[in-house]
């Protein structure tokens, strides 16, 4: 196995593909993931709707069932610390995100 030269700094592996956190994304990003390693993130749910999505169940027959369960619920609220992380990513040394919002 080859030696890092002296002077020059060991990277953080590469994270890999397929893989599945669970989280804040801003914590994940933060304590899990290499710096500039990230070109997009993508977040599906429709936010700010102020409404809950359920699971559906089928009955055992196939057909519609009342049974369901909260599978989601829209409690995002734009307050002090979402204030203080835009503020910080736009703010940062990232000036793609600036330019681009």
């Amino acid at each position: 196995m080859a030696k890092i030269p002296a002077g020059i700094a060991k990277a953080k592996p590469i994270t890999p593909a397929n893989h599945l956190y669970f989280g804040d994304n801003l914590g994940v990003l933060r304590e899990s993931i290499a710096s500039e390693s990230v070109d997009l993130v993508y977040l599906d749910p429709p936010f700010n709707s102020s409404r809950d999505y359920n699971v559906l169940f089928s009955s055992p027959k196939g057909g519609e069932s009342s049974a369901q369960i909260t599978a989601f619920e829209d409690s995002w609220h734009w307050g002090e610390q979402a204030e203080q992380e835009f503020a910080e990513i736009v703010q940062g040394q990232n000036t793609n995100v600036a330019e681009m919002m």
